[in-house]
């Protein structure tokens, strides 16, 4: 079973009891419930949303915060003696898919 799973505005495949690196979620609870689901997958038995499929849940805890890798930003002007070096890092959550519910179950 699997599905397709819509947090912060970008869309991720999911299985239950895999652990998924998403964007930031600035919650204080441990577990989270996404009701954005795109598309459900059962045993052969697909179910696809007209946006979500109704019904449907994916339940997740959060195990914790991670930081992605540095990110170099430089910009320069010709001529100028203008050179500017910036760094930056993403974070990112890292939360564990415990249970995927459909309307048939």
């Amino acid at each position: 079973m699997w599905a397709v799973v819509e947090i912060g505005k970008k869309q991720y495949m999911v299985s239950p009891g895999e652990q998924v690196q998403v964007q930031r979620l600035k919650t204080d609870e441990s577990n989270i419930v996404f009701d954005k689901v795109l598309l459900v997958s059962d045993s052969g038995k697909v179910s696809v949303g007209t946006p979500y499929v109704e019904k449907a849940k994916v339940k997740a805890k959060i195990l914790g915060e991670e930081k992605g890798k540095k990110v170099r930003v430089y910009k320069f002007k010709r001529r100028k003696k203008y050179r500017k070096t910036q760094g930056h890092r993403q974070r990112y959550s890292r939360i564990e898919i415990s249970d995927i519910s459909t309307p048939s179950r």
